[in-house]
């Protein structure tokens, strides 16, 4: 009878396997193969695994009959490479031997490419120089052999470039100016791709922003500007408006409005035009005259908020529309003060005969100054024609022995505006024989003229002659009343002790009825000096005497002096000479 007395034994003692890593749950890795010389029961061949030292989950299983090893997961390269088991073999007796068995892991190109940014410049001034570094990045592939081998790329390559750094390292660089009022953001695609089959490729995005610099200037939206204004305008009155624009951003973008500083030399005649600031409204500030001034050109200028300013400038012109605000003037025949000129026409002139031309002109421009020319009255209308367009003056009619000598006329002329303005020119037209007898005419022109003069003369001079005496006559009165008053206080009343002895005793004896009062006046340089008879102050008071050296009694006003009837029947009214008084 047999005796377990011979071990398993394995065709190999070192088993190798090779097994791609994507290869699914239960794939048959390799086979192990033991025999045994027993027979029966001691020659049953069972196998099992041998758990390595630090694997607690084992990626394999074998089946205890056949001996083949499978997968009972998905195996990883990037994990491990090679996987080592024992495989023990044992009899039905006890009896077992061990072999080695060696799991290589076939690499498969199930690894993308990884991208891994170190930096990352955004956003980028527009003013960057070629050559700036905008990103640096890395790569790197988890396959191994080629499916490990990584190329890069980058789609657009106008303005950035794709620049090896060192090893797997990459940086992403400017190439060209850039701008940003061309393009404001640069999306950049990089594209890392292995050599695996098929190769596997993965992609990293960079958003570039580019920032905004101050390199651009205004723009208008004309190359120049004429705005009209009517003259006599309103004061600040709106002409017009200049706009520019900035192709920049923010306070780069922010536009002023100025008037450009020019030079002395070359500054403009009219300082009346002004611009706001801020929206470019364009007014002017004074009314405007067209005679004085057609029109005007001025330099506004647009700069912006950057740092260092940028400006633009435009040329603006202001044109002043004509308004009829001025009347015709009439430069033949003069209308001076002095009489009209006369023209001399002859009496056998024809009809159409041009006896003289009315010159005229406006000042103002285009239809305003259209002149027409109208007969406005004349001494004998229908003898006279007027040119409405030339201004000359004929003869409608012949002339005939009942038409006046001396014709005088009124032309008026008349603008074209609205409402129109007119003028007047007076002359007049001698209707002579002969022109030998142009004197006589004028002879009596000059008479009339002179005859008429000196009425005026005459007037003037009797209006002054009757102010003279009406003023003389005024002072001598006044004279007189200012003298009275001195004189009435410079009066003086003389009693009875001044008079001669006679008259004293007369008026003792009481042989006057009455008491009379006398007055002394006394001229300046004169010789002598009279009483004059007033009148009686007491008539009812009865005779008394007046002594010499006796004054007024008591409560009498003045002296009292008694005169006799036989002085007054005598002439004697009391008269006295300056001489009789001491």
């Amino acid at each position: 009878l047999d005796v377990n007395d011979n071990a398993p034994v394995f065709t190999q003692d070192r088993y190798i396997g090779k097994v791609l890593e994507n290869k699914p749950e239960g794939s048959v890795v390799l086979s192990v193969l033991a025999t045994d010389q027993d027979a029966g029961v001691n020659g049953d061949i069972s196998y099992q695994l041998s758990q390595a030292v630090g694997q607690s989950d084992s990626a394999f299983v074998i089946d205890p009959i056949t001996g083949e090893i499978k997968l009972t997961k998905p195996l990883d390269f990037e994990a491990a490479q090679t996987h080592e088991l024992s495989v023990r073999a044992r009899d039905g007796g006890g009896l077992s031997a061990i072999c080695k068995v060696l799991v290589e892991v076939v690499d498969v190109n199930d690894n993308a490419p990884e991208v891994v940014v170190s930096s990352f410049s955004s956003p980028l001034p527009e003013n960057t120089v070629p050559g700036t570094v905008v990103a640096l990045f890395s790569v790197r592939d988890r396959d191994s052999g080629a499916n490990g081998k990584i190329s890069c790329a980058l789609q657009d390559q106008l303005f950035f470039s794709l620049r090896p750094a060192y090893k797997n390292y990459y940086e992403l660089v400017t190439v060209s100016a850039l701008d940003r009022e061309e393009t404001a953001q640069y999306i950049l695609s990089v594209t890392a791709a292995d050599a695996g089959s098929p190769p596997l490729t993965s992609t990293q995005t960079f958003t570039v922003d580019i920032s905004d610099v101050n390199d651009n200037a205004p723009v208008f939206n004309q190359t120049s500007y004429t705005m009209y204004v009517r003259e006599n305008n309103v004061p600040t009155a709106f002409v017009g408006a200049v706009s520019a624009a900035d192709a920049d951003v923010g306070l780069n973008a922010k536009v002023t409005y100025s008037l450009a500083a020019v030079a002395a030399a070359e500054r403009p005649s009219c300082s009346c035009i002004s611009v706001n600031a801020e929206n470019g409204h364009v007014f002017v500030l004074r009314p405007l005259d067209y005679e004085r001034l057609r029109q005007t050109e001025v330099t506004v200028s647009a700069s912006d908020a950057g740092s260092p300013p940028l400006r633009a400038n435009v040329s603006v012109r202001l044109v002043v529309l004509d308004e009829n605000d001025n009347a015709p003037l009439v430069l033949y025949p003069g209308q001076e003060s002095g009489p009209a000129p006369s023209e001399l026409v002859p009496v056998s002139a024809e009809a159409g005969y041009l006896i003289t031309k009315v010159v005229a002109v406006d000042a103002d421009s285009g239809q305003n100054s259209w002149l027409s020319y109208h007969l406005l009255r004349a001494t004998e209308p229908g003898l006279f024609t007027v040119g409405v367009q030339s201004g000359e003056v004929r003869l409608r009619r012949p002339v005939t022995d009942r038409d006046s000598v001396k014709q005088k006329l009124v032309v008026l002329v008349r603008d074209n505006g609205k409402p129109p303005l007119s003028a007047t020119a007076a002359l007049s037209a001698l209707l002579l024989k002969d022109f030998s007898d142009v004197r006589l005419p004028h002879g009596s022109a000059a008479t009339e003229d002179q005859g008429g003069s000196l009425t005026t003369y005459l007037i003037i001079s009797l209006v002054f002659v009757s102010l003279l005496f009406l003023t003389s006559t005024v002072l001598f009165v006044a004279r007189r009343l200012c003298k009275r008053k001195e004189l009435q206080a410079g009066h003086v009343l003389y009693g009875a002790e001044h008079l001669q002895p006679g008259l004293a005793d007369a008026a003792a004896a009481g042989t006057l009825p009455r008491a009379y009062c006398y007055e002394i006046s006394l001229t300046t340089g004169s010789g002598n000096s009279e009483f004059k008879f007033l009148k009686p102050i007491l008539p009812s008071l009865p005779p008394q005497s007046c002594a010499l050296g006796q004054g007024p009694e008591e409560g009498q006003d003045f002296p009292c002096v008694p005169v006799s009837t036989e002085d007054m029947a005598s002439g004697n009214d009391g008269t006295v000479s300056a001489g009789q008084f001491n």
